[in-house]
């Protein structure tokens, strides 16, 4: 892990560990790095139970609840199956956050629609929040997955920030 994920990691960390919240992730083009970036912290066990890789859509269906109407109309990297990503993995762990992405990491796989780098990341929480993104980022495969991580764990921070400067 970079060192820039790692700090990231370890301030979501120390957040949710200071509110005695916890998180869950559903991925499927980074393939579990969010969830090992977050487990490479000390003492993670306290706020990080739950991660599920759900490459296919069975799985994306099966383990998080992801309707097959909406890939069929939508596709797998769309903001409609990473909110449901998201919402399943929070409501399995029991968890109240989590964070989802689903996107073309390459060097194949992409469209002229949904290019190569397209990445949808979702972040669900409390009360029913939920907010999704799409990004597009440039490089290797490495250096989009590396983005989707560092982008995922940025934005849940800065939303676990907001929603406690508002309560």
């Amino acid at each position: 892990m970079d060192k820039q994920a790692a700090a990231l990691a370890a301030q979501l960390g120390q957040l949710l560990l200071a509110r005695g919240e916890t998180v869950a992730t559903a991925e499927s083009c980074t393939g579990g790095m969010i969830a090992a970036a977050l487990t490479d912290i000390a003492g993670s066990s306290a706020w990080f139970g739950y991660g599920l890789v759900s490459y296919s859509n069975e799985a994306k269906q099966d383990l998080l609840g992801v309707q097959a109407a909406t890939l069929a109309e939508h596709g797998a990297v769309s903001e409609s199956v990473v909110r449901q990503m998201a919402a399943g993995a929070r409501e399995r762990a029991a968890a109240d956050w989590a964070v989802a992405v689903s996107g073309i990491a390459g060097p194949g796989g992409g469209s002229p629609a949904k290019p190569v780098g397209t990445v949808w990341l979702a972040l669900a929480g409390p009360d029913g929040l939920s907010q999704a993104f799409v990004c597009h980022f440039a490089g290797d495969r490495a250096a989009v997955r590396q983005q989707t991580v560092l982008t995922a764990l940025g934005r849940l921070r800065q939303l676990i920030e907001d929603c406690a400067l508002s309560a």
